[in-house]
């Protein structure tokens, strides 16, 4: 299996006063007051949702699961978007 990349948006909504995620990882959906906050639920939540969504049982069947993780990107809002920092 050729490793992946995800990637997962911050996005700030003015209304809620939170940040919010956007993203490609299957079943990922956050919610958070902070950018802080919002990363630790990320690095927390998204592998075992990679694991659990995109791949399967042959792919998890070979080799470490340390190569299986795929790199996994933040992008955070724009600055001067959010001021919840």
């Amino acid at each position: 299996m050729a490793r992946r990349n995800f990637i997962v948006y911050a996005k700030w909504d003015e209304e809620a006063k939170v940040f919010y995620s956007e993203s490609d990882i299957i079943g990922l959906h956050i919610e958070a007051d902070t950018l802080d906050e919002f990363e630790q639920v990320m690095m927390r939540e998204a592998p075992d949702l990679i694991i659990a969504n995109h791949l399967t049982g042959p792919e998890l069947s070979r080799g470490r699961i340390a190569d299986l993780i795929p790199a996994i990107f933040m992008r955070r809002p724009e600055p001067g978007l959010a001021m919840a920092c």
